[in-house]
């Protein structure tokens, strides 16, 4: 199937389920008829061409499905009350609508985040699942305005979290999974655009366009971790580090400054330095001040070590990571973290067992040969005699 057949259906996937879901109020059944009308597309469009209205045919052909499946299988009772639900239904919802209600459920409070991410990828990204309408337990409907702020948070940590798993993968061989990086993104314009005056919404977007924008200089030719000061600059993406600015720049006029709006601050301060060795690292510094103190995140804390150790000295960085040795212990950037500050001091011995310790915690394989790498590097520096 060609890629654009596949990327419009990832698209129009859970438009055409909120419309089903919204009209006739079956969650299961209509997933059902979607997939089998996705499956339908699949193999016919790409031999007769995607038609005029591709969404009204995927909605026309589930709907078949859908009452196939009532005569079949669901009694009078079933199909009657199914009558009642679509006759009290409002009919103004548009497709991006409908996506971003099905967002919205899969990131209910009364979800953890990892089934909030799990049901995300599932029904949002276009792939199947039965679970949300039980799992979440409410209404197919945006949420209320006194709801919205505590659901918008947990949308925006959800993307977050998926942005994080795509660009810096925990686990496996790879550095990126580009396709949860690309979907949060996708996600995360859908929602700006439905809240463009929520300065945290914004911020959360040009965030992930400022770290996005670093993305082919992560890896080298052979697959390798590049990191930050080693990266070829050249290679930055410009268009998605000028959209992220603007964003940002738009988005602490509008309101009180929080979390996401500092990190892409700090990922700004990196992207408009042309050369590593002329990165503001006080000003880094300041900002991971604040945002330390906004959100107590031992993660943070680190974060801000290394740019205390960059303005201030490696010793400055050290002891804010006993700060978090309890909180972080056994975690593979604890070690790593420290590792590279002993270095930094000239205490050779400690930060090779540091490095070890990293590189045998991680679950990321190209992490894994980073750490091993800068290890042996100082192993063979301690083994080899002063001249």
């Amino acid at each position: 199937m060609p890629s654009s057949v596949e990327d419009l259906l990832r698209t129009l996937a859970p438009q055409v389920l909120g419309t089903l879901v919204r009209k006739y109020g079956d969650f299961d059944a209509a997933e059902d008829a979607v997939q089998e009308s996705l499956l339908a597309a699949a193999q016919h469009w790409p031999q007769t061409g995607v038609p005029a209205e591709p969404r009204g045919w995927l909605v026309q052909t589930a709907t078949r499905r859908l009452i196939d499946q009532w005569r079949s299988e669901q009694s009078r009772r079933t199909r009657e009350s199914m009558a009642l639900r679509q006759e009290a239904t409002p009919e103004n919802v548009s497709g991006q609508d409908e996506t971003l209600i099905v967002l919205f459920m899969c990131c209910h409070p009364a979800l953890t985040p990892a089934s909030a991410i799990a049901l995300t990828l599932r029904a949002v990204g276009g792939l199947t699942t039965a679970e949300i309408a039980s799992a979440s337990g409410v209404p197919f409907q945006m949420p209320t305005n006194e709801e919205r702020a505590a659901r918008v948070r947990m949308v925006l940590h959800v993307l977050y979290l998926i942005f994080n798993e795509g660009y810096a993968s925990s686990t496996g061989r790879e550095v990126h999974r580009t396709e949860l990086s690309g979907e949060a993104i996708r996600l995360a314009r859908m929602v700006q655009r439905l809240l463009p005056y929520d300065s945290e919404v914004t911020g959360l977007l040009a965030l992930m366009l400022l770290i996005d924008a670093r993305r082919p200089a992560r890896t080298d030719a052979a697959g390798e971790l590049v990191p930050l000061p080693q990266q070829d600059r050249t290679l930055w993406d410009q268009q998605l580090i000028a959209e992220g600015v603007a964003l940002l720049n738009g988005a602490v006029v509008k309101g009180s400054v929080g979390e996401y709006q500092l990190q892409a601050a700090i990922a700004a301060v990196h992207d408009q330095t042309r050369q590593a060795e002329d990165t503001d690292w006080p000003q880094i510094l300041v900002l991971y001040g604040l945002l330390d103190q906004m959100t107590g995140n031992p993660i943070v804390t680190l974060n801000r070590a290394v740019a205390a150790a960059m303005a201030e000295g490696p010793a400055a960085g050290l002891a804010l990571l006993e700060t978090v040795d309890e909180r972080l212990a056994g975690h593979y950037r604890l070690d790593a973290v420290r590792a590279h500050l002993l270095e930094m001091s000239g205490d050779t011995n400690a930060a090779l067992t540091h490095y070890r310790a990293a590189a045998r915690r991680t679950t990321s394989l190209p992490e894994q040969r980073y750490l091993a790498t800068r290890a042996a590097r100082l192993n063979l520096q301690a083994d080899t005699p002063e001249q």
